[in-house]
């Protein structure tokens, strides 16, 4: 009996039954209960019969362990798996690491920026039920951070290290350092901590060792790829007439990477030829955008977001405050505008334009650009695009990034907040993490 009404407590939308107390002193508290002889006897009456129903049920905590297992290995959110643990000792036996289906599709966190009294601590957001999680990562403090199938690439501020990074289960992978890319003199950023764009891997370092890295770098974002046992970084050439790498992501056994054109070009690292890249498809050229390239439901999609870069302020700059310079007594912000969204179909090489991407909702930000499918997660809004400030050269000019964040409606253009509070940082501001034990 006790371990039932524990598991009631942990789970109350499965049953309602314990609220019924508590229920009473909140009506009593807002005036809404006339304290008749009456209404006593009448919820003295129902209460005694919920009890006695109660008293009827089974206790949960003496399912078989075999279907316990089951169970568990079925709970896609991590937040509901870490209160399934609570619920009594012998689901608490279950809700191991090994049991964690780390297959089945996850909504991503986001992870806040690091704070100044605790730079070792980190807080995750979660959009599902709008809890927060500390969590602490001191291999992170002071490092920025990119994000692909829950692991954290880490860039150093001042040397310029680079690392791959489980932000749960502590594990790490040093990887070549920045210098021992090709002509890395000529395409070094000012500042070190800014040389990586992007990091996308081909799959989860915890589930297996034949896993590439491609990592969009320096001042002209060039993609180069490492391997495991690989002591420096291999450049992937491409076309003369392609420009500026913006995101890459893998699919179908293959890395897809889209530049500042709209140009969108296949790299196969594990074929014969890993180090070339060859065309296939085109979107629309757009001059102030940031282009985004994601797998969602078996398809590839290209996302323009528009508004990143620098600009005077005009009547749209209010959403947050301007940077100044006072010589040219001028004002300049930045934020988005808009999304657009382009299906693409590889063996036609064609873009098509849509408003509508179903039960999707996409991920974008300085992580592996991701979708998942709304109808499976509370709180998730399909057709719509979660976004988190990814616009380095913008934000490196204010008081950080973390302020152009929020979700977009596709159908109706409309922007809301996601996060309702301020996380600021210039080196490693909020990002979306896909939560996983390993």
């Amino acid at each position: 009996m006790e371990a039932s009404s524990r598991i009631m407590r942990v789970f109350p939308s499965v049953v309602f039954v314990l609220q019924f107390g508590s229920h009473q002193l909140s009506v009593k508290a807002t005036g809404r209960c006339h304290n008749t002889e009456a209404k006593a006897r009448g919820l003295l009456k129902q209460k005694t019969w919920k009890m006695a129903k109660l008293r009827e049920m089974p206790d949960w905590s003496e399912l078989q362990h075999e279907l316990l297992i089951l169970i568990v290995r079925r709970i896609s959110l991590i937040e509901d798996y870490l209160n399934f643990g609570t619920a009594c000792k012998s689901w608490h036996s279950v809700a191991t690491k090994d049991n964690f289906n780390s297959d089945l599709p996850r909504v991503p966190w986001l992870m806040l920026a690091e704070e100044k009294d605790d730079n070792t601590c980190r807080k995750f957001f979660s959009l599902c039920n709008g809890m927060i999680l500390k969590k602490q990562i001191p291999k992170a403090s002071g490092k920025r951070c990119m994000e692909s199938v829950g692991w954290l690439i880490t860039v150093g501020k001042d040397e310029g290290e680079i690392s791959l990074l489980h932000p749960f289960s502590g594990a790490q992978i040093q990887l070549p350092h920045q210098n021992t890319t090709e002509h890395y003199e000529i395409i070094k950023t000012k500042e070190p901590w800014t040389f990586i764009k992007k990091a996308v891997l081909s799959a989860n370092p915890s589930h297996i060792s034949d896993y590439v890295l491609v990592v969009i770098e320096g001042n002209i974002g060039l993609l180069s790829f490492w391997r495991p046992g690989d002591l420096l970084w291999t450049r992937i050439k491409k076309p003369i007439y392609f420009r500026h790498s913006s995101d890459v992501v893998y699919f179908r056994g293959h890395f897809y990477v889209v530049d500042y054109s709209g140009c969108v070009r296949v790299c196969d690292v594990a074929g014969s030829e890993p180090t070339k890249s060859y065309i296939t498809a085109q979107v629309t050229p757009w001059l102030d955008g940031k282009y985004y390239i994601l797998e969602s439901l078996g398809s590839l999609f290209v996302v323009l977001q528009d508004g990143v870069n620098i600009r005077y302020v005009k009547d749209d700059g209010k959403r947050f405050s301007p940077c100044e310079d006072d010589e040219k007594k001028t004002s300049y912000t930045y934020r988005t505008r808009n999304f657009l969204v382009f299906q693409i179909d590889l063996d036609a090489c064609r873009a098509t334009p849509t408003r509508d991407s179903g039960d999707r909702a996409f991920f974008l930000g300085a992580n592996a650009s991701l979708s998942v499918q709304a109808s499976q997660f509370p709180g998730i809004k399909p057709n719509h695009i979660y976004f988190t400030d990814n616009c380095l050269d913008a934000y490196i000019h204010f008081e950080g990034g973390g302020l152009n964040m929020g979700v977009f409606n596709i159908a109706d253009g409309s922007i809301q907040p996601h996060y309702e509070g301020v996380s600021l940082s210039r080196v490693c501001p909020p990002i979306w993490v896909t939560p996983t034990f390993c």
